[in-house]
């Protein structure tokens, strides 16, 4: 029996919330991505979950290469970013090695064990999955590194 994809945040609600000051808290978990549309030119705003390390913003994408932020950043790799209560330019860094997307797998599995445990169950996988099952996970996913302009 094939689970339910999880459902994205509605950008909307997380500008807004954004808007009002509650960003130091929905930042916690969530972050604003704006990046420039490769068709239209105009700005595209996304909310994503993420990891910061090193002063650098890592981000997924479940539907891999073929999500549209991520499409817009292989056009466009500037961007925009809101995370708790600070804005910054960023440049990013695409990543679709799947070694590398398991190790940041791996470390939100860490920080977020329950969260990140319900999100690879609704994937399919079990909620404290193996290196290899990572691996053949993180095949269908992208990722990408941004760091302060």
């Amino acid at each position: 029996m094939k689970r339910k994809a999880l459902r994205p945040p509605d950008v909307r609600l997380i500008k807004a919330l954004y808007a009002i000051g509650f960003g130091p808290i929905v930042g916690r978990l969530l972050l604003l991505i704006t990046t420039t549309g490769r068709k239209s030119g105009l700005p595209r705003t996304t909310a994503l979950q993420y990891e910061e390390v090193d002063n650098a913003i890592y981000i997924a994408s479940s539907k891999g290469t073929h999500a549209d932020w991520f499409k817009n950043l292989v056009a466009d790799p500037c961007v925009t970013v809101r995370v708790k209560s600070r804005q910054f330019a960023g440049r990013a860094q695409l990543i679709t090695d799947p070694v590398r997307i398991a190790d940041f797998v791996e470390l939100r599995l860490r920080r977020h064990p329950k969260m990140v445990g319900v999100i690879l169950k609704s994937d399919g996988l079990s909620a404290t999955p193996g290196r290899a099952e990572l691996e053949a996970y993180a095949g269908k996913l992208a990722m990408a590194i941004i760091r302060p302009v």
